[in-house]
This record gives C-alpha cells, sequence and structure tokens, in this order.
C-alpha cells in the first residue's frame, strides 16, 4: 500500500505559492523542517539578519519563511501581515498553538468589529497549521500532547472559527485551498505529519469538507445498526479497523462509517455551511447508536452533537489527558480511542461479554509487548 504525508503535500502547496505570490509569508516557530514542511527552503529563504554559515538552510534578510521560538511574537507579526491585506500561514506543533490562544480570541474580536465598519476591506483569514498532535510524540511525550485550542475555538459564539480535519493527503489539500480563498475568519486544520493511506480523491476531498461530514458508503451497510463517526485523522483509521474487527467477530451488526471534516460553534461543518439537522438525522439516522472518535477532548465533540441530537444515542471517544512518552497504540489505548475500545462498546451494546474480554487482553497483551519491546505488536 502507497502511503502519503498530509504534511509534505502543505509544503508543496506552499511552495507553489511562495512561486506564485510574492506577498506570501509563512510563520513557524522553529519547525518548518521536523513538521516536514521544508520542500519551501526549494524555493524561498529564510528571514535571517545574522552572519551564516555553510551549513545554514537558504537564508536572507528578506526572507519570507520567518522562523523564531515566540509564537507570540510571530502571530503578532502575522496578523499585522494580514490586517495589510496580504495572505500567510502559520506552522507549529499542536501542543503549542494554546500558548497564543488570547492573541487568537483578540484577533476573533478585531475580525468582528472590523465587519461592522463599512470600509474596512475583508481580511485573509488567520490560517493555522497544526501538526506534531498529541496522538503521535513518540519522543516528547506529555508535554507536547495538547489539543486545546480545539476547544477553546469550537467554545466561542462568535461564528468566527473552523476547525478542519483531514483525513488524508487529499483532504488536507482541500482544507489548505478552503482556507486560502476564506477571509475574516480563523482556521486551525490539525493532521499528522507521518505517512498514512489515502482514502479520497480530490472530488471527493472538496465535496466532504463542503458537506461537513460524509458517509463512506463502500465500507458502510444500509439500515445500520450503529453509526460510527471520527473527526481527526487517526482517529479514523481506528474506526476503519474497528468495522474490520467487526466483519469478524459480529459480522450480523450493520454499521454505518461517518467522517467528520469540519466543525464549528455548536456544529458540524464550517461556519459559512454548517450541517442542518435534517442533513444530520440523513447521515447519522434518527435514533441509532452513535460511537464517535475525536482528535480532541471528547466532551468538545459531545456538546456538539448534542446540538443535534439526545446524549442518549452518544458514547464519544477522544484525547482524556493521559499522555506519555510511548508507542502509538499505548496513546490510543491509554485514551480509550483504539479499535479494541471502540469495539469493545458495541460488544456492550450486544450483550458479548466473550468479545469484550478478548478485546482486554489483546489490550492487555500489547502494552506489555510495548514495554518490553519499545513498539507495537498492534498494527
Amino acid at each position: 500500500m502507497t502511503l502519503y504525508s498530509p504534511a509534505k503535500r502543505i509544503g508543496e502547496l506552499l511552495t507553489d505559492e511562495f512561486r506564485n505570490n510574492p506577498k506570501f509569508y509563512f510563520f513557524s516557530p522553529d519547525e518548518t523542517t521536523s513538521n516536514k514542511f521544508d520542500k519551501i527552503f526549494e524555493v524561498e529563504k529564510r528571514a535571517w539578519a545574522l552572519p551564516t554559515e555553510a551549513w545554514d538552510l537558504p537564508e536572507s534578510q528578506d526572507g519570507r519563511i520567518v522562523e523564531m521560538l515566540a509564537e507570540n511574537v510571530l502571530f503578532s507579526v502575522m496578523t499585522g501581515h494580514l490586517m495589510n491585506g496580504e495572505p500567510a500561514m502559520m506552522g507549529s506543533y499542536e501542543a503549542f498553538f494554546p500558548i497564543i490562544t488570547a492573541q487568537i480570541l483578540q484577533q476573533m474580536k478585531f475580525i468582528k468589529q472590523s465587519k461592522e465598519v463599512e470600509w474596512r476591506a475583508p481580511m485573509p483569514a488567520v490560517n493555522l497549521l497544526s501538526t506534531s498532535t498529541c496522538w503521535r510524540q513518540d519522543h516528547n511525550g506529555y508535554t507536547h500532547q495538547s489539543p486545546a485550542l480545539i476547544s477553546t475555538l469550537l467554545s466561542v459564539p462568535s461564528g468566527l472559527a473552523n476547525c478542519i480535519f483531514p483525513i488524508d493527503d487529499e483532504a488536507t489539500e482541500a482544507a489548505y485551498h478552503y482556507m486560502m480563498q476564506s477571509t475574516n475568519v480563523v482556521n486551525l486544520t490539525t493532521f499528522n505529519k507521518i505517512d498514512e493511506p489515502r482514502y479520497l480523491d480530490a472530488s471527493t476531498a472538496e465535496k466532504e469538507l463542503k458537506a461537513g461530514a460524509l458517509v463512506y458508503e463502500t465500507i458502510s451497510d444500509p439500515e445500520p445498526d450503529v453509526v460510527l463517526a471520527a473527526a481527526g485523522d487517526l482517529m479514523a483509521k481506528e474506526m476503519m479497523e474497528t468495522i474490520k474487527l467487526l466483519r469478524t467477530d459480529m459480522p450480523d451488526v450493520r454499521v454505518r462509517f461517518v467522517n467528520i471534516a469540519a466543525l464549528s460553534y455548536r456544529a458540524i461543518g464550517t461556519a459559512d455551511n454548517k450541517l442542518s439537522v435534517e442533513g444530520f438525522t440523513k447521515i447519522f439516522t434518527a435514533d441509532k447508536p452513535i460511537i464517535a472518535n475525536f482528535h480532541g477532548y471528547p466532551e468538545t465533540l459531545e456538546t456538539i452533537l448534542e446540538n443535534y441530537t439526545t446524549r442518549g444515542r452518544l458514547r464519544v471517544h477522544g484525547y482524556c489527558e493521559e499522555g506519555s512518552t510511548t508507542t502509538p497504540h499505548e496513546m490510543l489505548r491509554r485514551n480509550g480511542t483504539s479499535r479494541y475500545n471502540i469495539a469493545t462498546d458495541i460488544a456492550k451494546l450486544y450483550g458479548r461479554d466473550d468479545l469484550v474480554l478478548k478485546y482486554q487482553e489483546i489490550l492487555a497483551k500489547n502494552h506489555a509487548y510495548a514495554l518490553e519491546h519499545g513498539e507495537d505488536m498492534i498494527q
């Protein structure tokens, strides 16, 4: 199976942006290379005013790649650039975007008020690329695990923030184009930099983002008994692996998989195109149990889903502030988001205590294996 990196795809798109738009700037603490956006150094230089060495990256006093290990300074410079009507993006580790939460909220207040001023032209969107996420910090650990900015943006009743969760590199490109076309809004797009499968083509990726959520018909059953939903690339992957387990262990249970591409205040979808209650019912059914896997804190997604349906239908998994420097699947197990945790929920729905025990034993074996070998038994 060919694997693809969403972060590298972003790097390619940024490279084209630098070539085609002399006013575009990219801001990053010091992580352009580690976040795999480094293709941009092929066409643009890093801003640098001090002497350079032979081993340095391409640098210049007028470089448009601005790196500084001070997120608050970078954000201030970037917003000044945006307020001048010129586009920019900022990339960072997910755990360090919350450092500038207050500044982002102040910028949203500025956007809100500027929209009320007749002569004020629309401002290019505040576009934030969030990677090196809580789920894949194999060498940094608990200090580098925080999806808190997602919860903050989704709690502000301004209609000026979107949280986008591309499932693969094609969906990441669709998110990129959406961000670059946006004005007067904050877009936070979250993805992992590792190589993963491609699930969508370009057309379907655009359709999914526009709709906010999409049923994956090829792995779903008609008239489902249970709806499995995910928001976040690795969370979606675990849901798909859950479906594989169910096909073997509970073949009579009909399932539907729904991928959520974007969230905004109290809604699935972007702030300019929120999913209606009627649309939700069509996708998620009127009354079937919904088990969801979320990239961020589970309460954040649960609060949004409760705007569409009753709490009794919902079981939401997500990051529960259980972190460590550990293996990928162990991070999932610690937070109850692995395929076996999800499958356990379904087994309990149908009184299959034998399967609950089976899944618990598999998780325990992987835990012991990871402690001994430093890698997962489960792939």
